[in-house]
């Protein structure tokens, strides 16, 4: 006999970013499918002198990236080529994906040659007659001097999932419970939903708390009536979380109490089982 699903509590928030590492839009709904959130992370700037992949990881490289945000001019839907995304620089100017001349538009605003490319299913083909190894893409990675990191003070290259701009999984849970958690170990510090980037925002039912997703590791989650995720694996966080964005400031003891606290995981990794639409309030169960 099944065991009937577990409550285990409330979607908060749904986050979506159409451009990587650039800020992104909260939702009230959307649909989830094989590449998770629709539209999530589909596009990238792609350094044009080493076909790597632009992102945050590397601060040092990348400095302004998170002065920029993107949001569709309309909604996605399944099925169907992602419409065009909009993108305002830090400089107030915006810029939509589609403009011919969006390339020269973000070389200038970030200091080198890039180009912007989207990935939806189905374009391998036209990839891989285009770009240098575009599918499967990498990025560079800076490690900051923090005892319980994998690197201390380096750059590293990081491949990421064949036909992705994801870095190790499509779809990423946090709960509240966390946030919580870690603001208790370190109260000096703002461990705030945006310096993690999370997918699904989950309000724990009453008297869950501490490091709750730990515990689904190996399980299933269900969304709503109809998506099912499995839950793959730990969220291991990188200097992305200790940098500053709108009126929060850097801070390296965010990063550091993650490391000492939690193996430097923040929330969980998930695949999509069967997909659907997921929406805020929606019941969050455990099988």
């Amino acid at each position: 006999m099944a065991t009937k699903p577990t409550d285990v509590g409330t979607l908060l928030s749904i986050w979506r970013y159409p451009v990587k590492s650039m800020m992104g839009e909260e939702l009230n709904a959307t649909h989830v499918g094989e590449w998770g959130i629709l539209g999530d992370r589909a596009r990238a700037m792609i350094n044009q002198a080493d076909h790597k992949v632009a992102s945050m990881k590397n601060p040092r490289k990348w400095p302004n990236l998170f002065d920029f945000r993107a949001r569709y001019l309309d909604t996605p839907s399944p099925g169907q080529n992602l419409p065009p995304v909009r993108i305002s620089l830090p400089d107030g100017a915006e810029v939509d994906s589609n403009d011919p001349d969006v390339d020269t538009v973000l070389s200038r605003a970030v200091g080198k040659d890039v180009r912007l490319e989207c990935r939806e299913p189905g374009q391998e083909e036209l990839l891989e007659a285009t770009f240098p190894n575009p599918w499967t893409p990498s990025l560079e990675e800076y490690w900051p001097d923090i005892e319980g990191l994998a690197y201390r003070d380096e750059v590293t290259d990081e491949a990421m999932p064949r036909g992705t701009f994801f870095d190790l999984g499509i779809l990423h849970l946090l709960t509240t419970a966390t946030l919580d958690q870690f603001r208790s170990l370190n109260p000096s510090a703002r461990f705030e939903t945006r310096r993690f980037r999370p997918n699904l925002v989950v309000q724990p039912a009453d008297g869950h708390s501490g490091f709750v997703e730990n515990d689904w590791i190996g399980k299933t989650i269900l969304i709503g009536d109809d998506v099912r995720l499995e839950i793959t694996g730990p969220c291991p966080r990188c200097v992305m979380t200790t940098l500053p964005q709108g009126d929060l400031p850097k801070d390296t003891s965010v990063l550091r109490t993650v490391a000492q606290h939690n193996e430097v995981n923040v929330g969980v990794y998930a695949s999509v089982g069967h997909g659907g639409m997921v929406r805020r309030g929606d019941r969050v169960r455990i099988e």
